[in-house]
């Protein structure tokens, strides 16, 4: 009966003309508070409602979940602390159940089942409880250590940047809609003009960023052309001398090991070699500590033709600039490796991708994630299987010829064709522009102003929106996780002070206590 009602409900939006006018609405919101309340309400009015209330679903297990939030609910109010442990410790995963089903979100205007919600819930709740409380056999030590275990298994998000010269101003509004929620995530990696936003957060704090975000802060000067001599001489079309200062006046002379000290954020920069025995580079505070961030992202902001390879600069133990791997030089990180999903995954466990895309020959390419779930439909698999064996016949085509030939120039060109055609442009939630019109473009290339950086930072902001319940519920527990280990960390080092400042009074206590006696 609720699926007939849910149905009907749905048929018949079109004809309530208030939901015309909550839709309207909604397009015109001025903050994420305002778009939610809206949503719930079109939700209300649209019968979604049911929809999320109702637990039976062939998109996710929910019998297992119900199973696991009713004993954790259990052992935490009957205060059992080892069997709530141990049901954290071996039942806790990050998919559990399908729940990050791309079905299961985008369905409503707003959130999802609220089975998935109130699990998720009641995980966070319960950890925090272990976290706080005294337990007898278990120390503080034992108790870090257990949640460190914990974190481990289960993984942390990530966010990662996309190329897009100037259009990567785009991201500024996504990192500003996640951060005004606590959602923005400690692991973000850039490539090209991602890796310039994702270093200007992993080098300013929380407070120092609220001046870039309204664009009072930033550097505007990036673009300066050459003569068109330069340019066919092969120095590049556009000034690199210019590119590098809007680099540095932007994020300063950290190195990675130095950013990740400052702001505890692990900013990954995609690099691409112009050689062909060199594979393409993650530049982080894990791989290469030394190196000046700035060095790493002008060289993933030198697009091919516009401007020149780079040689990368480290900063020495007296912070003295010198060459890093002086042999070897780099260009756009997006070339061939845009989202480097494989080494974020190996290097920080993350478990769950955001994406914000922003590329010009992608975005108008994407798909929606409503005809990506019908393309699962096994009524669209001829369609699939003659895209994907496209796409392989493409790569194998790219593959054979740069085998076959000795041009270096050539070789390249196959070899970025090649990688692009076998990237992953999408993340477990993706995250970009509508469309592209002719106003983008102009932009492409251009200097931007304070007005063009709030006018790209609101389609951002608007474009995370309608993921942000999507996200909260893919990395609450991590991000829960990650407080109660600092937490524990924080409480570990009251007590070493404690017990420091306790052994230098007892000497002078004991010798109070002999002259009394």
């Amino acid at each position: 009966m609720a699926t007939i009602l849910n149905t009907s409900l749905l048929n018949a939006p079109r004809q309530n003309p208030r939901l015309e006018q909550l839709r309207n609405a909604r397009e015109h919101a001025n903050s994420y508070g305002e778009w939610r309340e809206i949503s719930l309400e079109l939700d209300a009015l649209s019968g979604m409602d049911l929809w999320k209330m109702e637990t039976a679903s062939g998109d996710y297990h929910h019998e297992l979940l119900r199973e696991r939030l009713l004993t954790l609910r259990q052992w935490q109010q009957s205060h059992n602390h080892k069997l709530l442990i141990r049901a954290l410790r071996e039942g806790l995963h990050h998919d559990l159940g399908n729940m990050s089903n791309p079905r299961l979100y985008g369905r409503a205007h707003v959130g999802t089942k609220k089975l998935v919600e109130d699990y998720v819930g009641q995980v966070c709740e319960s950890l925090e409880y272990l976290c706080d409380a005294n337990i007898e056999h278990l120390s503080n030590d034992e108790k870090l250590a257990l949640f460190e275990d914990i974190l481990r298994s289960f993984g942390q998000p990530a966010l990662q940047l996309s190329g897009g010269a100037t259009l990567g101003m785009f991201h500024i509004g996504v990192c500003k809609a996640l951060d005004e929620q606590d959602l923005l995530p400690s692991v973000i990696s850039g490539s090209s003009a991602g890796s310039l936003v994702a270093s200007m957060i992993g080098t300013h704090t929380r407070d120092e960023m609220t001046a870039y975000y309204d664009g009072d802060a930033l550097y505007k000067h990036a673009w300066s052309w050459n003569r068109l001599s330069d340019g066919l001489r092969g120095k590049g079309f556009a000034n690199q001398k210019q590119l590098e200062t809007f680099i540095r006046q932007n994020i300063g002379e950290y190195s990675f090991q130095e950013a990740f000290e400052k702001t505890g954020r692990h900013i990954n920069v995609s690099i691409s070699p112009i050689g062909a025995n060199q594979k393409s580079r993650l530049m982080n505070e894990l791989t290469s500590p030394y190196l000046l961030v700035w060095s790493a992202v002008l060289a993933s902001c030198a697009v091919p033709v516009l401007f020149p390879p780079v040689t990368l600069t480290t900063k020495t133990a007296e912070g003295q600039h010198q060459p890093y791997m002086p042999l070897e030089r780099w260009v756009d990180g997006s070339m061939r490796s845009d989202m480097p999903r494989r080494r974020l995954m190996r290097l920080y466990n993350v478990n769950y991708f955001i994406a914000s895309q922003v590329n010009p020959h992608i975005v108008p390419l994407l798909e929606s994630e409503r005809r990506r779930r019908e393309r699962a439909r096994i009524s669209s698999l001829p369609r699939r299987i003659l895209k994907l064996q496209s796409r392989l016949a493409g790569m194998g085509a790219l593959q054979v010829i740069h085998d076959s030939t000795r041009n270096e120039a050539l070789r390249a060109m196959l070899s970025h064709g090649y990688t692009m055609l076998s990237q992953s442009y999408h993340g477990d939630a993706t995250i970009a522009p509508r469309r592209y019109t002719h106003q983008h473009y102009r932009h492409m290339l251009q200097n931007p102003t304070r007005e063009s950086v709030i006018w790209f930072r609101q389609q951002g902001e608007r474009a995370t929106w309608p993921k942000i319940d999507q996200i909260r519920i893919q990395s609450r527990i991590s991000m829960t996780l990650q407080r109660c280990v600092a937490h524990l960390l924080a409480r570990r080092a009251h007590n070493w002070h404690e017990a420091e400042v306790r052994a230098l009074l007892n000497p002078h206590l004991q010798g109070v206590h002999a002259r009394t006696s």
